[in-house]
């Protein structure tokens, strides 16, 4: 298992990969796609994340554990959210404690990216990158379950992989 850490960027991105497979190229291609996200979102230049790339069986299985949906698919993001009820820590712990605000881990399989740059007609690249800010954007709040929340997302999702240099 190869871990890698892009602590000399803004954010502290950990990318661990269990497949053992992903080459320095595209582990470089999402950390870069990552910062740029996180610049895009403003977010704070110690923010923490992790990416991990699996297999597809490991991801079905991580699907149906969590999701209760028993198939592979693309990205499972596992946000750290805060409280809704307002219990417990207070929104603002990381900037009371002076510590890196942790945004959750992502969960890829590069297999499935593959299958589905193969489906949609485009680059391998693309793929990887559309399915990096995707799951970057739902640790950070952003969904597409209804329609006034996808009218949000996936134009933010479309700007951040043109503007990177990802276009369809």
């Amino acid at each position: 298992m190869r871990i890698e850490e892009s602590g000399n960027l803004a954010m502290d991105i950990q990318i661990v990969d269990e497949t053992k497979q992903v080459p320095e190229a595209q582990i470089k291609l999402v950390t870069d796609i990552l910062q740029f996200a996180g610049k895009e979102l403003k977010l704070a230049d110690d923010t923490e994340m992790s990416v991990t790339f699996v297999t597809n069986n490991r991801i079905q299985e991580i699907n149906r554990e969590y999701r209760d949906t028993d198939r592979a698919t693309d990205v499972i993001s596992f946000a750290i959210e805060e409280d809704p009820e307002g219990e417990g820590l207070p929104a603002n712990f990381e900037e009371l404690f002076d510590i890196p605000k942790n945004i959750g881990d992502l969960f890829v399989s590069p297999e499935k990216a593959a299958e589905q740059a193969k489906t949609y007609g485009h680059s391998y690249e693309r793929e990887l990158g559309y399915t990096m800010v995707h799951g970057f954007l739902h640790l950070n709040g952003y969904d597409h379950i209804h329609s006034e929340d996808e009218a949000q997302m996936i134009p933010l999702q479309e700007t951040i992989l043109d503007e990177f240099g990802l276009q369809r």
